[in-house]
């Protein structure tokens, strides 16, 4: 019998920010990443993009260069202690929406899987808080001493997103045609046009393009926004500004 299958983004699909924005910070606070880095090499893209002024994708993105680069050379198990703080702290807060969908597939007897560009560390930190059955992460290799490298198997664009995919679906026998996939940009079309039921949650604008212009994809997919108490159900035609 083949097995039903939802497979979810996490970052701004479960996770309203980004779980190693989060992170970050924490490392900041305990000075494993020095506190005056965030000055002269993340803050003006932030504030940028606070201001609506800049794009989201280039502040984590540059964010993200400096994680790698000061993770290099630091042990794996005081970080993983930081990570279960963040998760502590943060792992509630997640969309209303997707937080229930998730206990629905799991009430229903779905496998739940959870493939995110964020560390597998912290991955596995929220694959655990919210009890589904296997995750997939950015890998951050260590060395003999648990200490990391500095090198990475992302797993944020769509094509490492595909490759995982497909292990995954061979792994469990997924149904492809009764499954489901969430995502949030992009990185996560390959998930998308995959499965019978997509859902695409507060989409970025290149998504919400992509899915226009993929009219297989765009005459299956659900899209969902989410804003303050309010759950809208859009189609892919509604104007966007």
């Amino acid at each position: 019998m083949r097995n039903i299958a939802a497979f979810f983004d996490i970052d701004g699909t479960i996770f309203r920010n980004s779980l190693m924005i989060e992170h970050f910070k924490k490392l900041n606070k305990y000075e494993v990443i020095d506190p005056s880095i965030w000055y002269t090499r993340v803050k003006k893209v932030y504030e940028e993009w606070e201001k609506r002024f800049g794009d989201f994708e280039l502040y984590l993105e540059t964010l993200a260069q400096v994680y790698i680069e000061e993770l290099k050379g630091v042990n794996k198990t005081y970080i993983e202690f930081i990570a279960s703080q963040v998760i502590n702290l943060n792992g509630d807060m997640v969309y209303k929406y997707s937080r229930d969908q998730i206990e629905w597939h799991k009430s229903q007897g779905h496998k739940v899987f959870f493939i995110s560009g964020s560390p597998d560390f912290l991955v596995a930190k929220m694959a655990e808080k919210y009890g589904i059955t296997e995750y997939k992460g950015t890998i951050y290799k260590v060395d003999e001493e648990n200490k990391f490298t500095g090198e990475i198997v992302r797993m944020w664009d769509s094509e490492s997103k595909q490759r995982v995919l497909n292990e995954l679906i061979a792994k469990y026998n997924v149904d492809l045609e009764n499954s489901y996939a969430y995502g949030d940009t992009t990185g996560d079309i390959s998930m998308l046009r995959m499965v019978g039921n997509p859902i695409a949650i507060n989409p970025n604008k290149p998504l919400f393009l992509a899915i226009r212009e993929d009219k297989e994809l765009s005459n299956k997919i659900s899209i969902i926004v989410e804003r303050k108490n309010v759950i809208y159900k859009l189609n892919p035609d509604a104007e966007i500004l």
